[in-house]
């Protein structure tokens, strides 16, 4: 059973650009994710996937100078980005991170993949709402490459899983329940704009550079209202 990682990322960001290596303890945003994506059981291969845009030359040149395995493709069509990154590893199963989720939780991540393997679907699908920036995808490769030549719309190429929301039908699902103490979709742990990095930036302080839990995390902002206040107001992009 061959279960691969890609994490999407690129410089570009209209709110925040370059964020994903901006400075975020002693390191950068992209090295929290590489390093908490690791954690997840039986995963074989983490790879970075950006565009091949000039401005993303920085994403290369940090991947090769830290033995991160990095994949180049489209900047729009992410959905051809992902398949075209994955089908030489020819895998089961494919795991899709952003990598604007420095805190991704690794814990839960472990949790889907032994839902897969127990009970092999195309998809998991999470039951209960976590704090934005802490959940991970996991669907077959078959699953992928069909949402891959069927997906059409601009969402369905932007959002790369999107399409088996939309269009569940073909498509086996299992199901993986969300911890009640990490059901707080109230919380905004990801990266997209100066209030978000603001909090990212008090968390890793916080904790001191350790690799901690996602579940520390939120019993640290539930317990300091005051640094959740920070990005609360922020509003998530549309899917269009």
């Amino acid at each position: 059973m061959k279960i691969i990682l890609i994490i999407q990322a690129r410089m570009g960001s209209t709110r925040l650009p370059g964020k994903i290596l901006r400075p975020l303890g002693s390191t950068v945003v992209l090295d929290y994710d590489v390093t908490r994506c690791r954690q997840i059981d039986h995963v074989q291969e983490v790879i970075v996937a950006t565009s091949a845009l000039e401005q993303d030359q920085a994403i290369v040149d940090w991947c090769r100078e830290h033995g991160v395995t990095c994949f180049r493709g489209s900047e729009d069509d992410v959905l051809a980005r992902y398949y075209e990154c994955a089908k030489p590893y020819d895998p089961d199963y494919v795991i899709r991170v952003t990598s604007d989720c420095p805190f991704i939780d690794y814990h839960l991540g472990s949790k889907v993949v032994q839902t897969m393997l127990d009970n092999p679907a195309d998809i998991v699908l999470l039951d209960g709402q976590l704090p934005r920036g802490l959940a991970i995808e996991m669907v077959s490769f078959q699953a992928l490459e069909y949402m891959y030549v069927h997906g059409h719309e601009n969402r369905h190429r932007e959002h790369v899983t999107y399409y088996a929301y939309e269009f569940p039908e073909p498509f086996k699902a299992v199901h993986c329940q969300v911890p009640e103490s990490m059901r707080h979709p109230e919380l905004r742990i990801t990266l997209d704009t100066p209030e978000d990095y603001e909090l990212l930036q008090t968390i890793a302080d916080h904790f001191q550079d350790k690799l901690v839990p996602s579940q520390e995390v939120v019993r640290y902002l539930l317990a300091n209202p005051e640094v959740a206040a920070i990005n609360a107001h922020i509003q998530q992009k549309p899917v269009v």
